[in-house]
């Protein structure tokens, strides 16, 4: 048998677990039960905040964040706010000390 025929063969007895278990015939399947926590949302003041607490320009927060100096501007001024990844961000650093420094997104000497 040829290697695609064994990685199709593969996927379809998947297939069919996952059928069997969706039908509860099989119990002793192990699964994991992955929970993601809602996205944050940050405005125009609590954005501005952050990053005067950070002590940056918004230019050099936009090149952190990898946004135009415009787009900063557009969520302090709230005209815009942040969508995904973005708000992730901003998140993670209101919640954890020296994010940036961690992991060498800023070096500042």
């Amino acid at each position: 048998m040829d290697e695609n025929q064994e990685v199709f063969n593969s996927i379809i007895a998947g297939l069919n677990q996952a059928v069997e278990y969706e039908k509860g015939k099989l119990q002793q399947i192990k699964r994991t039960v992955v929970t993601i926590s809602p996205l944050p949302h940050y405005e125009g003041q609590r954005i501005r905040q952050i990053r005067t607490d950070l002590k940056l320009s918004q230019r050099t927060f936009a090149n952190v964040l990898g946004v135009s100096k415009k787009t900063v501007e557009a969520w302090e001024a709230g005209k815009n706010v942040p969508h995904g990844p973005a708000q992730r961000i901003l998140d993670l650093l209101v919640t954890e000390e020296n994010f940036l420094e961690k992991h060498n997104i800023l070096c500042i000497t």
